[in-house]
C-alpha cells in the first residue's frame, strides 16, 4: 500500500483536530417515514439487514434493525492493521469481519466480541484479488461463505474449542476452479431460493454452485464485460450489472444460468475520479412498494451526469433513468439504497483511494477534489417515471445505511481540513452523522476520529442488534454504540 498508510506520528495533531472537532449537533429524533416492504428474506441467507455487505440479497442498503437512538454515543476504534470493508452479524449476534491486511494482502477473517469489537479468534484465507474478495455473505447457520484465492467456496464457521476459546474453521469446501478460467476470479456471491450459490468473476463469468450435488454450471456474458461489483438475488432471479450492461438471469433446471433481460447502459468515455473499474460502480439494488423487488435500480457512468436507471424486473422494461449527484461531484462506486419506492445515491466522484484494482486504468480527468453528494429519488406510484426528490452534496465517506425501524441514513462524513475546500488530506476528521430522508439534512453528527486511521474508504457500516454500528475502515473497524 502507498505511505498513506503508514503515519507513525499522527496522534498528537489528530487528537488536537479531534478537540477542535467534537461539537455535535443536537441528538436525532426518529422520523418515522413509512418506506414500504424490504427485498423478502432469503432463507439460505443471515438474519436480514446484517447477512450481506449491503443487508440483504437483495442490496438493498437499508435495514429492519435501528441505529443506536437518541441518546449520548460511544466510539472505539479496534485496530485490526487490516482494511474491513465487510462486517456481517448473525443471529448469534457475533460480528464476522472479511479483512484485508495492509502488508500482506492475505483476506482473513475475523470474529468479533460483541460487547467491544475486538478480535476474538482470526483465519487467513488463500490470497486472491485486492482485498481478497470483498463480497461474502453470512449464511442461515452463521457461516461466512466466501471464495478464497483458490477457486474454492468456502463456509467458514466459528465455535468454542475444548480450552473454550472461540475458532474459525472452514465446515465446508467445494472448488469452483474447473468452471472459472486460470486467470480470473470470483467477485461476488449471493444465495438463491433454492440454496444454490451463485457467483460472478471479474472477466463475465456467471455460475451457479449446488453443494448437495457438487455441481458447478456456469454462463459466459459477453467478451469484453466485466463484473466488478457483487450480484443480487431474488425470488424472481439473479440481477448482476457488467462494465456494459444489466442483466436478469434464472436457473436452467440443471442450474445453468439463462438471460431473462439485459440492458445496456451509458458507461462513459472512461473511469472517473473516485471510481474502482470502468463503468457502473453499482451492485444492482432490488425495490418496490409491493413485493420489496418490483424493480432493479443502478447508476450508469454517463458524462458529465450520472443517471439512477430504474428497470422493472419482470419485464426489464426501463421505469426511468433520472440524473442524480448534481450538487457535486456526478459519479459514483457505492450501490443505491431502495425502500420501497424511494432510492438514494451517493456519490464517490473523486474520492482518494490508496490502491486501484490491477487494470482499472486511467481516470479521466486524472483527479478531482471529493465534493460529495447525496439525492433522493422516487418512483411514481403508477410506475409511470420517477422524481427527483432532493440533491445535497453531503460529504458521505461510506456507503449510507437506511434503517426503517428509526426512518434515518446512517453514514460516516469526511470532513477538511481548511473550511469551505472539498480538498482531502491524511489528516481529514471523520463523523458519524444520521440523516434525514425527507430532506437530506444532517440531523446528528458524531465525531469519530481524525487522519487516515479512520479512513471509511466507501466501506458499508453495518448496524447489528441493539443498535451498534460496526463502520469497517482502512486499518479496522469503528464500533459505535449508545452510552
Amino acid at each position: 500500500m502507498p505511505s498513506i498508510l503508514r503515519l507513525p506520528h499522527a496522534g498528537a495533531l489528530a487528537a488536537a483536530v479531534s478537540l477542535l472537532l467534537a461539537a455535535a449537533l443536537p441528538p436525532a429524533q426518529a422520523v418515522g417515514t413509512d418506506f414500504g416492504p424490504l427485498p423478502p428474506h432469503n432463507p439460505y441467507a443471515g438474519p436480514p439487514g446484517t447477512a450481506t455487505m449491503h443487508g440483504d440479497t437483495g442490496s438493498s442498503d437499508a435495514t429492519p434493525l435501528p441505529g443506536p437512538g437518541a441518546g449520548r454515543l460511544t466510539s472505539k476504534r479496534v485496530a485490526l492493521q487490516s482494511a474491513c470493508p465487510t462486517v456481517l452479524v448473525g443471529a448469534d449476534t457475533y460480528p464476522v469481519a472479511l479483512c484485508t491486511p495492509m502488508l500482506t494482502r492475505i483476506p482473513t477473517v475475523h470474529l468479533l466480541d460483541p460487547a467491544t469489537g475486538a478480535s476474538l479468534a482470526r483465519l487467513p484465507l488463500a490470497k486472491g484479488s485486492l482485498l481478497g474478495g470483498v463480497y461474502a455473505y453470512l449464511d442461515h447457520a452463521d457461516r461466512l461463505v466466501v471464495v478464497d484465492g483458490d477457486k474454492n467456496l468456502l463456509r467458514v464457521a466459528h465455535r468454542r474449542n475444548a480450552a473454550g476459546d472461540w475458532q474459525l474453521y472452514v465446515d465446508r469446501s467445494l472448488s469452483l476452479a474447473a468452471a472459472i478460467p486460470g486467470d480470473d476470479s470470483v467477485t461476488g456471491l449471493a444465495p438463491d431460493w433454492r440454496g444454490r450459490v451463485w457467483f460472478a468473476t471479474g472477466g463475465g463469468v456467471v455460475g451457479t454452485a449446488d453443494e448437495a450435488t457438487g455441481a458447478v454450471r456456469t454462463l459466459a456474458l459477453p467478451p469484453g464485460e466485466r463484473v466488478d461489483n457483487s450480484l443480487s438475488t431474488a425470488p424472481e432471479g439473479t440481477a448482476v450489472t457488467t462494465s456494459h450492461a444489466t442483466y436478469l438471469l434464472t436457473a436452467a433446471p440443471d442450474g445453468t444460468p439463462t438471460v431473462r433481460w439485459r440492458h445496456a447502459y451509458d458507461r462513459g468515455p472512461a473511469r472517473k475520479p473516485g471510481q474502482l473499474s470502468w463503468g457502473t460502480g453499482s451492485t444492482p439494488t432490488f425495490l418496490g412498494p409491493t413485493t420489496g423487488t418490483d424493480y432493479v435500480a443502478v447508476v450508469d457512468n454517463a458524462s458529465p451526469t450520472v443517471h439512477l436507471l430504474v428497470h422493472r424486473t419482470d419485464t426489464g422494461a426501463q421505469v426511468c433513468s433520472t440524473p442524480v449527484l448534481l450538487a457535486g461531484g456526478s459519479g459514483s462506486e457505492n450501490s443505491p439504497i431502495g425502500a420501497g419506492r424511494s432510492v438514494f445515491v451517493a456519490s464517490t466522484y473523486g474520492y482518494p483511494y490508496p490502491a486501484l484494482p490491477e487494470g482499472a486504468g486511467e481516470s479521466v480527468p486524472p483527479s478531482a477534489d471529493f465534493a460529495g453528494g447525496l439525492t433522493r429519488v422516487d418512483v411514481r406510484a403508477d410506475g409511470s417515471g420517477c422524481d427527483l426528490k432532493w440533491d445535497t452534496a453531503v460529504r458521505s465517506s461510506a456507503v449510507p445505511r437506511l434503517s426503517t425501524a428509526d426512518g434515518l441514513i446512517h453514514t460516516v462524513l469526511r470532513g477538511s481540513l481548511l473550511p469551505g475546500s472539498d480538498a482531502t488530506s491524511l489528516l481529514d476528521p471523520y463523523s458519524y452523522a444520521q440523516i434525514d430522508p425527507e430532506t437530506g439534512s444532517v440531523v446528528r453528527r458524531q465525531h469519530l476520529g481524525a487522519s487516515s486511521l479512520y479512513d471509511t474508504l466507501q466501506m458499508v457500516g453495518s448496524i447489528a442488534p441493539g443498535g451498534v454500528v460496526y463502520q469497517g475502515t482502512i486499518t479496522g473497524v469503528v464500533r459505535i454504540a449508545a452510552g
